[in-house]
């Protein structure tokens, strides 16, 4: 397990699946807000990849987390579009409901920086979220992330667009920070 000051990153376990459904995915405005694509329903013992992790998929690795006090699920957490030519990746969280709000945020975004830099041999992360989306950020720029532009209009969200700030971090940035 990857350990935070708060939160650790862990596999998924078959246990954790049926919490992620009911509190993240079957959340019709949190999914919609959250993915790439419209909101669906997830039927019970199905094999989506949000849920059922491929440990083979070189692209991406998912990571459930958990809370060091006590080891309650709290979240999920990524780095996915893993490029090893270019060592560069994007982060992903989303956290439950009863987990917002207590500082996990940033703190798996500092542990999925340690593990991108540190672990992988990345050079540059990257993540994009709408800009409405002030926990994540702020757990960004908590972590070091520059705001390095906003997509206007680019993403479609329960029916209407809306714009998504483009943020990054390199290594050389994350060991400045990290020793400061």
């Amino acid at each position: 397990m990857l350990k935070g000051s708060k939160i650790g990153l862990r596999a998924r376990h078959d246990d954790d699946i049926p919490t992620l459904r009911t509190e993240l995915y079957d959340d019709v405005v949190g999914s919609a807000r959250a993915e790439a694509g419209p909101w669906r329903p997830i039927s019970p013992g199905s094999k989506d990849p949000r849920l059922v992790v491929d440990d083979t998929a070189q692209g991406s690795v998912a990571f459930s987390v958990v809370e060091l006090d006590g080891g309650s699920l709290v979240g999920t957490a990524s780095l996915w579009g893993i490029d090893n030519h270019h060592r560069s990746a994007h982060i992903g969280l989303g956290m439950l409901p009863a987990a917002r709000g207590k500082g996990y945020g940033t703190d798996v975004v500092a542990t999925l920086c340690h593990y991108g830099f540190v672990v992988r041999g990345l050079q540059r992360l990257q993540i994009e979220t709408l800009a409405d989306n002030h926990a994540m950020l702020r757990a960004a720029e908590n972590n070091g992330f520059i705001r390095e532009g906003v997509l206007r209009s680019s993403a479609w969200v329960l029916g209407e667009f809306l714009d998504e700030v483009l943020l990054g971090l390199l290594v050389q940035e994350w060991k400045a920070n990290s020793q400061g």
